[in-house]
């Protein structure tokens, strides 16, 4: 069996610029954003939330869904991008 392709497509990097916009608007810290998805139950580091920022790792939909809800949008908002916001 090949290895899967680690590469970030487009809608993860959607995502990841729609992160951090949506983040920064509501004046979050990486840390800040971090704590609250951990609270959620979702366990997340701010090296693994600047990670995902950044398009350097993937972002599963647990943790997407984790995001979302943090920061009170739709999960569909961070995969549509910015605009929807």
């Amino acid at each position: 069996m090949a290895a899967r392709s680690l590469e970030i497509g487009p809608a993860g990097i959607r995502a990841a610029r729609t992160i951090e916009i949506l983040r920064t608007q509501r004046g979050l810290a990486q840390r800040q954003l971090a704590d609250r998805v951990t609270a959620l139950g979702r366990p997340m580091s701010n090296t693994m939330l600047s990670r995902i920022e950044r398009a350097q790792r993937r972002c599963d939909v647990d943790d997407l869904a984790a995001i979302a809800e943090a920061l009170a949008v739709s999960p569909l908002v961070l995969l549509r991008g910015p605009s929807t916001t």
